[in-house]
C-alpha cells in the first residue's frame, strides 16, 4: 500500500504523538508498504514539507514547551500527497488536517485517522484540567468538526475507545496500541559512577500538570529509603522549573532532561523502580517500554488515564493524587526485593504481547477496510 502519513510534526521526535508516528512509519515500511509524510519542515524524513503555523507568542512558547508545533496546510502541497497516496492517515484534529480531510473527500482518497489528543492535555496546560464542562465540550468538538468525518478511527487503547462511545462517537473505532520496539526488552546494567549505592527510580513523561512528577517528588519525602533515592524524570515540558523547585530539597534533587532513545534504554536498564504518577493518559507508551524492560511499574489508579490496565497485581497500583499511597508501594518493591525480581521477569514477559509489528498489521487491516469502502461508495456514485 501506498500510506500517507498527515502530521504536525514529524522531524523532531520529542512529544509523543511524533515519536509514535515515526515508529508507526518504519514498521509499516518494514512490512513491505511505501510510506510518505507531509508535515512541518523540509529534510530526507519529510516528503511533502509545510511552512510552521505561527502562533501568538504566549501560545507559541505554551506549544513548544511541550515538545510540540503545528504545520499550516497548504493546497497545492497537499493535493500532490494526496494524489500519491491509496490511504491517508490522520494524526491530529487541527488545521492541518482538517484541510486535508477536506480535500481528501474532494478527491476520492480513502481516509483513517487517530485519537492521540486527549482533551485533557490541552485544558491542563491551561490551568483546567478537571473543567468537566470544558473537557466535555472539547471533546464534542472534535467529533463534530473532525472525527465525525472519518468511518475509522485508531484508538491507542480500549480505555479511550470507552471514552469516544460514550461520547457519541459512532465511526468504527480500532484498538490498535502504539507498539514499543522489540528492542525494549529485559536488560540490567550496572549503575554509573554517580549513582553507586542510590536506588533510582525513574518516570517517563511531559513536564506538565497532569503528569504529577510533583506527587512524585512529594511520595520520596514520605519513604523510609528518601535518603538513597536518586528521582530521574525523563522529560520536557512548561513545569520544569516549578519541579526543579520542588525537588531541591530532597537528599538527592532530580536529575531532569529530556533522553534519545539510546540513552533511555541504558537509564532502564539500571533503573530500581519505575514510576507512571499521570492522572491523563491515552496510552502511556513510555510505561510500557519501563516494563518491557524488566522494571516493575508502580502506576496510579486514576479514572481517566488507560495506564492501570498494565498493572498485574495490587502491588503495582497506588491511589491517584495519594503520595502516602506511592510511598508505601515504592516501600514495598523496596522491602522485598526477591518479590520484585520475580515481577520485573512477569512485566518484561508481558510487554512482549506490545511489540509494534503486530500493531503494524492492525493498522495494515484498518487501511484496507478503509480503501475498499471507499472504492464501493465511489461504484455506487
Amino acid at each position: 500500500m501506498k500510506i500517507l502519513f498527515v502530521c504536525d510534526q514529524f522531524e523532531s521526535a520529542t512529544n509523543g504523538t511524533t515519536i509514535s508516528a515515526r515508529r508507526f512509519a518504519q514498521a509499516l515500511a518494514d512490512r513491505g508498504n511505501e510510506l510518505r509524510v507531509i508535515s512541518c519542515g523540509k529534510s530526507d524524513e519529510v516528503d511533502f514539507g509545510l511552512r510552521e503555523l505561527k502562533l501568538l507568542p504566549l501560545a507559541d512558547r505554551l506549544v513548544k514547551s511541550q515538545g510540540m508545533k503545528f504545520a499550516m496546510p497548504n493546497q497545492k502541497t497537499l493535493r500532490a500527497a494526496l494524489e500519491w497516496c491509496d490511504v491517508a492517515h490522520f494524526y491530529m484534529p487541527f488545521a492541518l488536517s482538517l484541510k486535508g480531510r477536506k480535500m481528501a473527500e474532494k478527491m476520492g482518497v480513502p481516509c483513517t485517522a487517530a485519537f492521540h489528543v486527549q482533551p485533557e492535555n490541552i485544558t491542563f496546560s491551561l490551568g483546567m484540567g478537571n473543567c468537566t464542562n470544558i473537557n466535555n465540550r472539547i471533546y464534542y468538538l472534535f467529533r463534530n468538526k473532525f472525527y465525525n468525518e472519518f468511518d475509522h478511527i485508531h484508538c491507542p487503547s480500549n480505555f479511550i475507545a470507552e471514552e469516544l462511545r460514550n461520547r457519541g462517537y459512532t465511526m468504527k473505532l480500532h484498538v490498535i496500541t502504539n507498539g514499543i520496539s522489540p528492542s525494549f526488552c529485559y536488560n540490567k546494567l550496572p549503575k554509573p559512577t554517580e549513582y553507586a549505592g542510590k536506588i533510582i527510580v525513574t518516570m517517563i513523561g511531559r513536564y506538565s500538570a497532569e503528569k504529577r512528577q510533583d506527587l512524585l517528588i512529594d511520595a520520596i519525602r514520605h519513604s523510609k529509603y528518601k535518603d538513597r533515592i536518586q528521582v530521574v524524570l525523563a522529560g520536557q515540558g512548561p513545569k520544569k522549573s516549578r519541579l526543579e523547585k520542588l525537588g531541591a530539597d530532597l537528599p538527592n534533587p532530580p536529575v531532569m532532561k529530556f533522553f534519545s532513545e539510546a540513552e533511555l534504554h541504558e537509564l532502564l536498564a539500571y533503573t530500581d523502580l519505575y514510576v507512571h504518577a499521570s492522572d491523563i493518559e491515552i496510552e502511556a507508551i513510555s510505561c510500557i517500554e519501563a516494563f518491557a524492560s524488566g522494571l516493575v511499574p508502580i502506576i496510579a489508579d486514576a479514572p481517566r488515564s488507560a495506564t492501570p490496565q498494565f498493572a498485574l497485581d495490587q502491588r503495582s497500583l497506588f491511589e491517584a493524587g495519594n503520595a502516602l499511597s506511592l510511598a508505601e508501594k515504592m516501600d514495598y518493591w523496596l522491602d522485598n526485593p526477591n518479590e520484585k525480581e520475580k515481577s520485573e521477569r512477569l512485566y518484561a514477559e508481558a510487554g512482549m504481547r506490545y511489540h509494534l509489528d503486530a500493531s503494524a498489521a492492525k493498522a495494515e487491516e484498518m487501511f484496507r477496510e478503509a480503501i475498499e469502502e471507499c472504492g464501493k461508495k465511489y461504484d455506487r456514485a
